[in-house]
């Protein structure tokens, strides 16, 4: 019987990955509820496991006496002297149970003792797995569309991918594969409740940590990433290597890398760029693909005021002011475009390149009158002399 035990146990370990010391366990707490359904009572009871072996025996601790009334506790003194012939009344003896004498309710509780511990492990373990790859990426395969809600299979259990972590436009058929971020895993009674998502921001980040091996060992870091699902991302990116360039290790060559994520998320477009300290060059970045003229940021307000030339404001806010409002959640800056017409307009911009080439001709005008005046006089004075010359000259005549 122990070995058949033992066997049970290990195919038990292996495909539950429920660990033996936790089975001997409910061994242990089943037959103690055996025993307690069997005398009333189970306070004096032990039971003794060989976890090797898995030998068991059950014990009762029983005081002698010279008349029993509670057989549960009691043993009589010439039945405890058939086992110990020293016995004497008063004493406690260890006196063992025949589990093979329980009755069947008891053996069935018992049973249902164990079958119950095996569940509540079986929910444990599937538990500590996927809540120790929360915030992950993992795949599932899709089980079925209940309603507006999708059931993922994981592997050991199963996912819901509810209509708000849906990008919208995706469809769903059964047994397709498909990448999902693990939000969120609950512990519930009838086992892990696991909410997955297709929008979550943390969804790309995961992605290009598989496809690119700089951004996996932290050469490269994504500091940033807004996201507007199945449309647009931004996503902000440092290199802590001076010789490795962060934007061109995501895009990779002939833009693999990236291209490899795109097609994950069904053609969702995906802008890259350098992340800057300065908030002033980030927001600048941030606004691509549009040209920048000027950016003045406020770090302390968190407010950014951006010129731009007139022909690239609709590319700087972009469809629906998709660009500036990502842009915005990339960077923690409230940004507020102008074009340079309006900006010069308001009087929030002068534009230094005009002002610089005004006083350099000013400069130059004064430089040309300076020089001017003086020929002005020594044509004068020539005139003077040549007048004087003259009137000598008819004098003497």
């Amino acid at each position: 019987m122990s070995r058949d035990l033992r066997d049970a146990l290990d195919v038990l370990e292996k495909e539950k990955n429920i660990s033996k010391d936790t089975l001997l366990e409910a061994i242990e707490q089943s037959l103690i509820q055996a025993c307690k359904n069997h005398f009333g009572k189970a306070d004096n009871v032990h039971v003794m496991i060989d976890p090797e072996t898995c030998d068991f025996s059950v014990y009762a601790d029983r005081t002698v006496v010279e008349h029993v009334e509670d057989p549960a506790l009691e043993i009589s003194l010439v039945d405890a002297q058939k086992t110990n012939t020293n016995a004497e009344i008063g004493d406690v003896m260890k006196v063992e149970i025949q589990s093979k004498e329980f009755g069947r309710i008891a053996t069935q509780n018992a049973k249902n003792v164990i079958l119950q511990k095996i569940r509540e492990e079986e929910r444990k373990v599937l538990y500590d797995q996927y809540y120790g790859i929360e915030k992950e990426v993992v795949t599932g395969i899709v089980q079925r569309v209940m309603g507006k809600n999708v059931s993922i299979n994981l592997g050991k259990a199963d996912a819901v991918l509810t209509e708000n972590e849906q990008v919208k436009g995706e469809t769903f058929q059964p047994t397709e594969r498909v990448k999902v971020y693990i939000l969120e895993v609950k512990d519930t009674p009838k086992g892990p409740r696991i909410l997955v998502s297709r929008t979550h921001p943390g969804l790309v980040k995961r992605l290009f940590e598989s496809e690119v091996a700089e951004v996996r060992d932290g050469t490269v870091e994504i500091k940033s990433i807004a996201r507007e699902a199945g449309s647009r991302t931004k996503i902000a990116v440092w290199s802590n290597d001076p010789d490795v360039d962060a934007v061109g290790a995501c895009v990779g060559m002939n833009g693999a890398r990236v291209g490899a994520v795109v097609n994950e998320l069904h053609g969702e477009k995906i802008d890259i760029i350098n992340w800057d300290e300065n908030p002033a060059i980030l927001i600048e970045n941030a606004l691509s693909p549009a040209k920048v003229i000027a950016v003045m940021a406020d770090p302390d307000e968190k407010t950014a005021l951006v010129v731009v030339p007139d022909y690239q404001l609709s590319l700087a806010i972009g469809k629906e002011g998709q660009n500036a409002r990502l842009a915005a959640r990339l960077t923690g800056f409230k940004i507020d475009i102008k074009s340079e017409t309006q900006a010069r307009e308001s009087g929030d911009f002068y534009d230094d390149y005009d002002e610089e080439h005004e006083e350099a001709e000013d400069e130059m005008t004064e430089e040309a009158v300076s020089e001017e005046i003086p020929e002005t006089e020594e044509d004068t004075e020539e005139t003077e002399t040549e007048a004087e010359e003259t009137a000598d000259g008819d004098a003497e005549e």
